[in-house]
């Protein structure tokens, strides 16, 4: 098998073999999520996707032809909804172009917000 058609195993490799033009997006995504991320967090593929595990599934990113999107769950959107007015939402998804600017420290709320709430979960059982 050759690199191209081999499924990515690590957050790098996803990002080695990610499209030019979003490159440099995810790298930053990459560094802005890892960056607050608990030590006890495990990066990892799943549905083929970059995302974090902490008592479930943090978040998932991915890059596109022409966006970087956060998957923060449907749960994290209508709870930061008044600030993602800029970006087009679905249900659990943020679709950041790539001819703008990452607005690291909105990436950096959502992501803190689900830690909490994924930190919580385990608080609950």
């Amino acid at each position: 098998m050759n690199n191209i058609t081999q499924k990515p195993q690590t957050i790098e490799e996803y990002i080695a073999v990610a499209n030019d033009n979003v490159k440099e997006h995810l790298v930053k995504m990459y560094e802005v999520i890892s960056s607050i991320m608990p030590t006890e967090a495990l990066p990892c593929i799943s549905y083929e996707m970059p995302a974090y595990k902490l008592n479930g599934v943090v978040v998932y990113f991915a890059g596109f032809t022409k966006h970087v999107s956060l998957f923060p769950g449907p749960k994290a959107i209508a709870f930061f909804n008044e600030e993602l007015t800029d970006y087009k939402t679905s249900k659990g998804t943020i679709q950041f172009p790539v001819n703008k600017k990452l607005p690291v420290l909105l990436i950096k709320k959502i992501v803190k917000y689900n830690i909490k709430e994924n930190l919580a979960k385990n608080k609950k059982k």
